[in-house]
């Protein structure tokens, strides 16, 4: 029984809260503006921190109502901003009234506002397009539809202070691709923005500062602009070092420092420049202390990764700064139990987030670690490092997976590492299992580590060949991702060094004559220079040679021919001419070139070529087809000195080259022998 009466229960309950919101639309229509006018007022103080007022204001059909009376010329003053000011307060609520709001045309309506000349009615128009802008759900794209919208916002910041705060922060919150980036630039961003950085407002000196550091991130244009720039006579760059002192806000300093961070990045500032090393990375590294906020300890961490990732004295000078190996070791503890936090509601907004913190530990890690021995060295030996990289692998943040395979890849280059705690570890397992069902962006990092993990002294090579691996790696090859093919090619490339005769076949059994010759002809010069370099592993040792080449001689041949004839860099003909020696250096496989005039051609014309290296490896291929020793040497060496390569050999010998010089001599002693 009491199922049947609850629900005309709760149609009664909302009835009456509509009916009461009802009252509030209603008046909006009366004919009296007056009237129209309290009652805009009323709403606003209804609307006031009540979401659910705000929503059933919405649903009742208020907004498009309060954009027609903001927007008729016939409405006073005074009630075209009560409008502006309701809006901006419904704005306030959930994202689900933002949306109703930018399906209503908020955005141009507000936009076509700021027309009016009144300070206060632009002012709340702006601040209503603040709060609308600032949240995610807002197409930022909005902001530059029309063309005039940018230039006449910029003429609007010197009317107040609060003008000031809400369009720098709308642009900082809208400046998110290259080309927003531009369009602020060429209407003057720079010029308008930076006197606000010494605005008596602390909130108009924030917003600037956030606004400089979206328009300098990733930007050489922007922050070599930035570096002349003078503020009341002083260097930007030295008001921006002013903003990291330490009696500023940490929001401040944070701030301060992304913006010096992202002009170094730039190339504006150099990583040895004094505001860098003694200003900007001790600014960082303060941050990731403990006694800040968990999303202060985040930024900063990701801050500083980004600051030294591509400079090794930086990472020198970070890893010694303060003990910072060791303190980013409390960001796997947090929040522990005894944490200090008094405040619950803190406490449950930070066990949410505790994955972002181990998220900005590995990136901080894997940039500390990326090129200095010693430093790796003290990571992986920090408590539990390697145990912490272990099972971020296979942490349900997507996030912290990729943080953490790529702090592995950074250590993964040290051949310390790989045959210490990664083979102690058996971190290839986890990460062969990441490999199986993970993003493009997780598989590339992965597969870059698991080359690393292949190389021939790694003790990771032999189990990982046994689980199973040639398969996977010859599916990578066939992704539409360059970076993918590559780290697919590269894996087996260093599977195949000195490897077995059975590793070998079956790399070339998997992978397939269509797909490797495919490869050989990739748009991409990485995967074709890896893709030689498989070829080249592959045909290493005498026996393996023949075998391979009894098979799949003629396609080989072919794919050499059309590489040596097309339009390639020399590294690509050097290690193609390579693959031509090994050829040359088999007992059968030999013949395959000296039965084809066209190829002994092609190498006699390599070693006139002009370039050293092209020489040296045609030369070798010359030496290993009339090497003495091998059955039918005389009669090889009879057709190459009627081709007239004698001729060529007695030429090199004079070659200013030692190295040249010394191979010519060497090939001609095989005549004299």
């Amino acid at each position: 029984m009491a199922c049947l009466l609850e629900a005309p229960l709760r149609i009664s309950v909302l009835s009456e809260v509509t009916a009461t919101s009802r009252h509030y639309v209603d008046r909006l229509f009366d004919p009296d503006p007056q009237k129209v006018l309290q009652g805009v007022i009323d709403m606003k103080n209804a609307v006031i921190g009540n979401n659910k007022q705000k929503a059933n204001l919405i649903v009742l059909g208020a907004v498009p109502r309060l954009l027609y009376l903001l927007q008729q010329s016939s409405s006073s003053l005074q009630l075209r901003t009560e409008c502006a000011v309701v809006l901006g307060s419904l704005a306030m609520g959930t994202e689900n009234n933002i949306k109703s709001l930018v399906d209503c045309h908020i955005i141009p309506t507000l936009l076509q506002g700021l027309l009016c000349p009144d300070l206060v009615f632009t002012e709340a128009c702006l601040r209503c397009l603040r709060t609308v802008f600032i949240s995610p759900v807002t197409p930022v794209q909005l902001l530059y539809t029309d063309p005039t919208v940018i230039p006449h916002l910029m003429s609007l910041l010197s009317n107040s202070q609060r003008t000031q705060e809400y369009i720098t922060q709308i642009f900082s919150h809208c400046c998110k691709t290259p080309e927003h980036q531009t369009v602020l630039f060429n209407h003057g961003a720079i010029q308008n923005i930076a006197p606000l950085l010494i605005s008596p407002s602390y909130k108009v000196r924030m917003q600037a500062l956030k606004c400089f550091s979206v328009l300098a991130y990733e930007n050489t244009q922007v922050s070599m602009t930035l570096v002349n720039v003078l503020v009341d006579g002083e260097q930007l760059t030295q008001v921006f070092v002013k903003m990291m002192q330490r009696d500023q806000t940490v929001e401040m300093q944070l701030t301060a420092a992304k913006c010096l961070t992202y002009m170094c990045r730039a190339g504006a500032i150099r990583t040895d420049d004094g505001c860098i090393v003694l200003k900007t990375l001790p600014c960082l590294v303060r941050m990731c202390s403990k006694e800040h906020l968990l999303e202060e300890r985040v930024e900063g961490a990701e801050t500083l990764a980004y600051l030294m990732e591509p400079d090794v004295e930086l990472q020198r000078i970070a890893s010694t700064t303060d003990h910072l190996v060791a303190m980013l070791a409390d960001y796997f503890k947090y929040p522990s139990s005894v944490s200090a936090i008094a405040d619950i509601k803190r406490l449950d907004h930070d066990l949410k987030h505790a994955h972002e913190l181990r998220q900005a530990a590995f990136k901080l890690y894997a940039s500390l670690g990326s090129n200095d021995e010693d430093i790796r060295k003290k990571i992986t030996e920090t408590e539990n490092m390697m145990d912490r990289i272990v099972s971020g692998l296979s942490e349900s943040s997507i996030k912290v997976r990729l943080a953490a395979v790529r702090c592995l890849h950074s250590l993964s280059r040290s051949v310390q590492q790989l045959r210490t705690s990664f083979h102690d570890h058996a971190v290839w397992k986890p990460l062969m299992k990441l490999l199986q069902n993970a993003p493009d962006e997780v598989l590339v990092m992965a597969s870059s580590t698991l080359c690393n993990l292949l190389l021939e002294f790694s003790p990771s090579k032999e189990p990982i060949l046994e689980s199973g691996v040639i398969e996977l790696l010859c599916s990578l090859t066939q992704s539409d991702s360059p970076a993918l093919r590559v780290n697919g090619i590269w894996a087996l490339m260093n599977m195949a060094f000195q490897a077995d005769q059975k590793v070998k076949v079956e790399i070339v059994r998997c992978l397939g004559t269509e797909q490797l010759f495919r490869l050989l002809s990739d748009p991409d010069t990485n995967v074709l220079m890896k893709t030689l370099g498989l070829l080249r592993n592959l045909l290493s040792t005498r026996p393996h040679i023949d075998q391979i080449m009894s098979s799949h001689g003629k396609q080989i041949m072919q794919a050499v021919t059309l590489i040596l004839e097309a339009e390639h860099s020399i590294e690509v003909k050097e290690q193609t001419l390579c693959i031509l020696a090994n050829i040359a250096d088999g007992n059968t496989a030999k013949e395959l070139i000296m039965t084809n005039d066209d190829m002994l051609q092609k190498i006699k014309y390599y070693m006139g070529h002009s370039n050293v290296k092209l020489q040296l490896a045609a030369t070798f291929c010359v030496s290993n087809l009339i090497w003495n020793e091998e059955d039918g040497s005389q009669d090889r060496q009879d057709k190459l000195r009627e081709m007239g390569f004698v001729d060529v050999l007695h030429k090199l010998t004079q070659s200013v080259d030692p190295n040249l010089s010394d191979r010519a001599k060497t090939a001609l002693q095989q005549y004299l022998a």
